[in-house]
């Protein structure tokens, strides 16, 4: 029913933040100030939004033993069984019955909002790899667009389009079509409109159409993470017209909305972006850009003496700007050295604390890497399609265009730095534990060809469900065992919703894979193919489930941060090693599939796993792992690429060898 979270897995909200009222349209309503025009409010659906469900406790302890029955050995199960029933029976339900309680006071937001929030600005590892994902664009069809210049000024214009669009309440709302024919429609847009806001859901819904929360989307833009002890802060100044440009270490700051809030002009952009790449300045000795990919702890330190050291009116434009545009000095080789730059780059011209940075390479190749705390890939992932398709299809500029004759230098600010000692030695020790670091991480992709979404379609399997038992099966033949598996699903359906887990390690996927890995020559092609579509179909519900806010893993996390709240003792449930393990996720997979997308990736979650970015295309599949040196993440691949030729194998019918 619900749009699946394709990326790892993205309050009412205007472009002010939650409540903010819709504002007038600024005086630059113009030609080439918008990406699109809608007649349906953008937030026109938030309010009548439904409400994330807090499942049933006796559902949720189910699904729970469901998914740790082929992680565990049958004592250890029995052992997790009478956990969770002294749970059930004693403060689980107290617990839960709190949480119901607490959440029918708060109906404006989720029960899972404002724990998420504090999971992620709690933590105090590195966000680099740790929390941030990146996503590349497909190159320009039109090759001389990918010209570095060409493609950073077009790129930017439609990113500040976007912004324009959404905060004059003019982009389309975010909506799921089951039938398009019946609600992607100028004539029901036209009738949805004059619908009361607090009506307009039910609206939707009676034409098989399902809006998505779009209370994410005013973070996107002039927004950071601020380190802070103990817990980070989420700052947004929607006032700021600047743009944050790094390249080679040094940051440079121009203004791209003029005082009437229109965006300045193209040529203008070209000038001031041809400047800086002109600077020929040597790198700075301490790039401060190490900072942020510190302990959360450390940096927040770090950063008070800065601010102390009278650097505050020069971060405080940093953390302001509209978004952080990076420019690299090198093209790229092929996807893996793609991934890395993304992913991660070499630590010295990105600012990983702000809600996004877009990266463009010396080639035009060019990604999004965003920070995690803000928002989910719902609002990411609409921004990139948006600009992808703004920037290659109405351009601001042509390669032909000239840049405008104007004084940038004296348009664009050189930020500088007053770096004290205390700070010149922090910014060695994190490039040190920085270079440390991604010595360790492998990044390595395949694209397998015989076949994708098209075929699987015809074989009556859901794809998703076959690229996760391909997982499963490459597991098991590299390491001999099944290990907890995270997947990503999207519960955006629901007001305030963010995330909840799909397992795909299940007994089926376990009996499916251990026939396919140990036994195949016992089993006939149809036989395993049967036992194909028993996985699928129980994929297929656990996704619908999760979709739903009918997971386990978001209603237990609610409840154990609930416990912590009050003070209460961790309930036994939460000590069981059982409980630890399912939540050391060895596999943490997400998927993503767009026409502007080319690549996706991020880090493993735990130090012993494979991050798995992978996508099934209308007739192949792709697939891009990440490990650190105690994984090896090509290994896994080509184990993956058995897995599939296997399946493969079986769904043409012919045998499979083991």
């Amino acid at each position: 029913m619900v749009a699946r979270l394709l990326l790892r897995a993205w309050p009412r909200v205007a472009a002010g933040g939650p409540g903010a009222p819709r504002r007038p349209l600024s005086a630059g309503s113009g030609p080439g100030q918008y990406l699109q025009r809608s007649i349906v409010p953008t937030m026109h659906y938030q309010d009548s939004l439904p409400r994330l469900p807090v499942p049933k406790l006796e559902d949720t302890i189910r699904r729970y033993l469901s998914a740790q029955k082929p992680l565990l050995d049958d004592e250890q199960f029995r052992k997790t069984e009478e956990f969770c029933k002294n749970f059930k029976n004693g403060i689980g339900q107290e617990l839960h019955n709190q949480l119901v309680a607490q959440d029918k006071q708060n109906k404006h937001t989720s029960y899972i909002s404002g724990p998420w929030f504090d999971m992620y600005l709690t933590a105090r590892d590195p966000i680099v790899l740790n929390f941030n994902p990146f996503m590349a664009f497909n190159p320009d069809p039109k090759s001389e667009y990918n010209d570095q210049l060409t493609r950073a000024t077009n790129m930017t214009v439609s990113a500040i389009r976007f912004l324009k669009t959404l905060r004059d309440g003019l982009l389309e709302p975010e909506v799921f079509h089951l039938n398009p024919a019946k609600s992607d429609t100028d004539t029901f847009k036209k009738l949805i409109r004059f619908v009361p806001s607090s009506l307009s859901w039910y609206g939707a819904y009676l034409v098989n159409a399902y809006p998505l929360d779009m209370s994410q989307y005013f973070r996107l833009f002039n927004s950071t993470r601020l380190p802070r002890p103990s817990r980070d802060e989420l700052f947004t100044d929607n006032k700021a017209r600047h743009l944050l440009v790094l390249r080679k270490g040094h940051f440079y700051v121009f203004d791209v909305l003029d005082q009437n809030g229109n965006i300045v002009s193209a040529s203008e952009i070209q000038a001031h972006l041809k400047y800086i790449l002109s600077d020929n300045s040597p790198a700075p000795e301490f790039p401060l850009a190490y900072l942020p990919s510190e302990n959360r702890d450390i940096w927040a330190e770090l950063r008070q003496k800065l601010e102390s050291g009278g650097n505050e009116e020069t971060l405080r434009k940093v953390d302001s700007a509209v978004f952080c545009l990076c420019l690299d000095d090198f093209p790229i080789k092929d996807l893996v050295h793609l991934s890395h730059t993304m992913l991660h780059g070499d630590g010295t011209n990105r600012w990983y604390d702000k809600s996004f940075n877009l990266i463009i390479a010396k080639d035009g190749t060019a990604a999004v890497h965003f920070e995690h705390a803000w928002g989910d890939g719902v609002a990411v992932l609409r921004f990139f399609n948006e600009v992808f398709k703004d920037s290659t299809q109405a351009p601001a500029i042509t390669p032909q265009s000239q840049p405008a004759s104007t004084d940038s230098s004296a348009a664009v600010q050189k930020l500088n730095f007053k770096l004290n000692d205390a700070v010149k030695t922090g910014i060695i020790a994190a490039k040190e534990k920085f270079d440390a670091t991604m010595k360790t991480l492998t990044v390595d992709c395949i694209q397998f060809q015989r076949g994708g979404k098209e075929f699987l379609k015809q074989q009556k399997l859901s794809p998703d469900s076959v690229a996760q038992l391909a997982f499963q099966m490459a597991f098991l033949r590299q390491y001999g065992q099944t290990v907890a598996t995270y997947e990503s699903c999207s519960t955006a359906a629901f007001k305030h919703g963010r995330t909840e887990t799909i397992r795909p390690a299940s007994v089926f996927t376990k009996r499916c894979s251990e026939a396919f890995v140990r036994e195949a020559s016992k089993h006939s092609a149809g036989e395993l193919k049967q036992m194909m579509a028993e996985c699928s179909k129980y994929h297929g519900q656990l996704t619908r489930e999760a979709a739903m806010g009918q997971g386990f893993d978001r209603h237990l996390f609610a409840l154990r941060y609930l416990a912590a709240a009050q003070g209460i003792a961790l309930p036994e449930l939460y000590l069981d090693p059982a409980y630890g393990q399912i939540n050391h996720n060895i596999l943490s997979t997400s998927t993503l599939t767009s026409p502007a997308v080319n690549i996706g990736g991020f880090a493993p979650v735990v130090p012993d796993g494979f991050g798995v970015g992978y996508a099934v295309h209308d007739n192949w599949i792709g697939c891009n792992v990440s490990s650190y040196t105690s994984r090896n993440a090509r290994e896994f691949l080509q184990c993956v690429q058995k897995a599939l030729e296997d399946m493969f194998d079986a769904m043409e019918g012919k045998s499979v060898r083991t």
